[in-house]
């Protein structure tokens, strides 16, 4: 069997139109959800990027894993998705990033892999290394008749010829749509795919390949080529969430505040200048039409992959997962980018397809699923042990249709708001780099946010689903506060890492628990 895990940066778990979108159009995912299972309330359990790919990667939650922030090292005694199916005789090969920084304590002080939080997962072969530099895809530009790709800037590629793209307004790059990041890694999987069939012609297949493309977007800068950038109109995005005025959003808690004082516009439109919150609401109207062009290409190019694996002969034989690490605000709350509490940021798209289970095509499950169930499902499809320490739940049974007698009633996430190289938030907040960070407990009836160094919000979803008023404080709701603040805390006592702490030593020799019923 094949495996092929996908995961897109930054794609938000609404923006499906098999998922409903009022505007956004996803005919090939739609088209791979009827032949799969869709999860519809999956949930990243981190951001930014590195710590939500690595409770992705490793099984774990973020308290576990303790890859708190771009650039905190991935401690090399956790086992990964790509050495355990190593283990399993395959060669685990990436095209793109997993963003993963290596560990210090394994290494020279003078290896340059040192210097750089866009490391390899351990147990992934690098086929195509898509760095921030994007160097890779640049010089394949320089092929395709853009001889300057090497040598200008890589931010004006993506800014329009006439100057920046500021007031955003979906003006296109320099680079046509055949030419995307995108369409750059799909053509390269398939080169590789076709010397994984000659392989198994000459007998030395192995059990199937596994790949994993790891796609930049639709994370930003904010661009994209035609038609994709004027597919949506800013005048079709729907309303936003919150209050629609920053100065309202930013009272609500300090680390919003914080927040609007701190991201650029740089951040999200190449070469802009000054705070995002100078945008109007029609600019982030504007830039979210952008983003779902951004989606539409993105899902176009996969439609290109879905074609090669069926002429291919291996879509009968390939399990598919696609996903995200995690969310997008893209103008709700006023924010855009991946930050703090909101759902926005970390609900995000789950589609898995096992090659063999019609009678569960087009299933929609709606119960709450995190980004650590990746790898135990993968473990558990691929007939393999699931280590008893790990944080997710295997998702098998949804796939294939057995009865689920006990299942969570809540989803959780943490964010670090922690900076130990520039110590912007730690000098903003006067904490130390520890107390910087929050842990949420998020069900259908409320959100409770948990911070070590400030204070805590609860929301009420069923009577405020947009998470506008903060309850915290209201005496009325003192019981649910500390009713909630127990659940938080006993999540976290039943997750402790328990690595070692499932085994005992007996005189029978080593037990483990899920062999003594204990789990």
């Amino acid at each position: 069997m094949n495996y092929l895990l996908i995961t897109a940066d930054q794609w938000r778990g609404d923006c499906l139109s098999v998922a409903g979108h009022p505007v956004v159009r996803t005919p090939n995912l739609d088209q791979l959800a009827s032949e799969a299972v869709r999860f519809d309330r999956h949930y990243a359990n981190a951001a930014p990027c590195s710590p939500a790919r690595a409770c992705l990667y490793t099984g774990l939650y973020q308290m576990n894993n303790r890859v708190c922030m771009n650039g905190s090292p991935l401690s090399s005694r956790h086992d990964t998705l790509a050495l355990a199916f190593r283990r399993l005789g395959y060669n685990p090969t990436l095209f793109g990033y997993t963003d993963q920084s290596a560990d210090p304590a394994q290494l020279s002080p003078q290896d340059p892999n040192l210097t750089s939080y866009e490391g390899l997962l351990p147990g992934f072969d690098w086929r195509v290394k898509m760095s921030d530099d994007q160097k890779v895809w640049l010089s394949w530009l320089t092929t395709q008749g853009y001889p300057d790709a090497l040598s200008a800037p890589l931010a004006n590629f993506h800014v329009p010829p006439d100057g920046v793209d500021d007031p955003p307004a979906g003006k296109a790059p320099v680079y046509a749509a055949e030419h995307t990041e995108t369409a750059f890694l799909v053509t390269e999987f398939e080169r590789w795919l076709s010397e994984q069939q000659s392989n198994k012609a000459d007998g030395r297949g192995g059990p199937g390949w596994f790949a994993h493309l790891s796609f930049i977007r639709p994370h930003p800068p904010f661009a994209v080529p035609e038609p994709f950038n004027t597919m949506y109109r800013a005048e079709q995005v729907p309303p936003f969430h919150g209050f629609g005025q920053w100065q309202k959003e930013a009272a609500q808690h300090p680390l919003l505040e914080f927040l609007f004082g701190n991201i650029a516009k740089s951040s999200f439109i190449a070469n802009a200048e000054g705070l995002a919150r100078e945008w109007s609401q029609q600019d982030l109207r504007a830039i979210a039409a952008i983003y779902y062009g951004l989606v539409s290409e993105v899902d176009h190019q996969l439609g290109r992959l879905m074609h090669m694996l069926k002429e291919s002969g291996e879509w009968q034989n390939t399990v598919i997962v696609f996903t995200s690490d995690h969310g997008e605000q893209l103008g709700d709350h006023g924010l855009l980018g991946k930050y703090g509490f909101y759902d926005q940021s970390y609900h995000i798209p789950l589609i898995v397809r096992v090659p063999g289970n019609e009678d569960r095509h087009g299933y929609t499950v709606d119960r709450f699923t995190e980004a650590v169930d990746i790898f135990p499902t993968l473990l558990q499809l691929a007939g393999a042990e699931v280590p008893v320490h790990l944080d997710g739940l295997s998702l098998a049974p949804w796939l294939c249709g057995t009865p689920v007698e006990k299942w969570r009633d809540a989803v959780h996430w943490e964010y670090d708001f922690r900076d130990v190289a520039g110590l912007g938030a730690e000098h903003y907040f006067n904490l130390p780099s520890q107390f910087c960070n929050m842990s949420v407990h998020r069900d259908q009836d409320y959100k409770y946010v948990h911070f070590a160094g400030l204070e805590p919000l609860l929301f009420d979803l069923q009577s405020d689903p947009q998470e506008n008023i903060n309850l915290v404080n209201d005496p009325a709701k003192l019981g649910v506060r500390v009713d909630y603040a127990e659940r938080l805390l006993r999540w976290r006592a039943s997750h402790l890492d328990q690595s070692l702490a499932l085994v005992a030593l007996t005189p029978q020799g080593v037990v483990k628990a899920n062999e003594s019923g204990l789990s």
